[in-house]
């Protein structure tokens, strides 16, 4: 039986939930604005040594030497500022969703206990439609472990090869330009 007593706890708790999670939510987003502001910070005051670094060339030799040096510190920065914003934004997922994990244990757990008061008070002959409703509830159950386990598994697929290929996209950028053959007229 439901009483009002219940009703309210479990309004209060799913409120509780909606509010760390928008709390969390609030300092994911203040810290990714954090980030983006020191970011665009210090792109400005590279953007201004190396305009400062190319005026200072005097031959077109030292413009190549310098053009070549700017270009993988500045990959190697957005690298830094993509995985650094990435990890926030990871880890904003994680404790936005940790409240309705931990509420979805305790629903659980009630539906347990009051499934285990019904099935003391059931009339005889009730029990296969007991053990029905318990038996939908932990399929639901391994169902959603079996999302959730998948969905971590994607989320580390999905963070290796999103550094493996940043890695290799400052690699490039860095790698020295491989100058054409010339072709051979016949």
């Amino acid at each position: 039986m439901i009483t009002n007593e219940t009703f309210a706890s479990a309004s209060k708790n799913a409120f509780a939930a909606v509010e760390a999670s928008t709390r969390s939510s609030f300092d994911t987003f203040e810290r990714l604005a954090a980030l983006n502001i020191n970011a665009s910070r210090g792109a400005l005051e590279d953007g201004i040594a190396a305009v400062h670094a190319l005026l200072s060339v005097k031959t077109p030799n030292e413009l190549v030497t310098v053009s070549a040096s700017l270009g993988r510190p500045t990959a190697e920065k957005a690298l830094a500022w993509f995985r650094s914003s990435y990890e926030i934004l990871a880890q904003g997922v994680e404790e936005a969703a940790a409240p309705y994990e931990t509420q979805y244990a305790e629903v659980n757990k009630a539906i347990g206990v009051a499934l285990e008061k019904a099935a003391k008070s059931a009339p005889a002959g009730s029990e296969a439609a007991v053990a029905a409703v318990q038996s939908a509830i932990a399929a639901a159950n391994s169902a959603y472990d079996t999302v959730n386990k998948a969905t971590r598994k994607v989320i580390q697929f999905t963070e290796a090869n999103v550094a493996a290929t940043a890695r290799a996209a400052v690699d490039a950028v860095s790698a020295p330009a491989a100058t054409p053959k010339a072709k051979k007229s016949a």
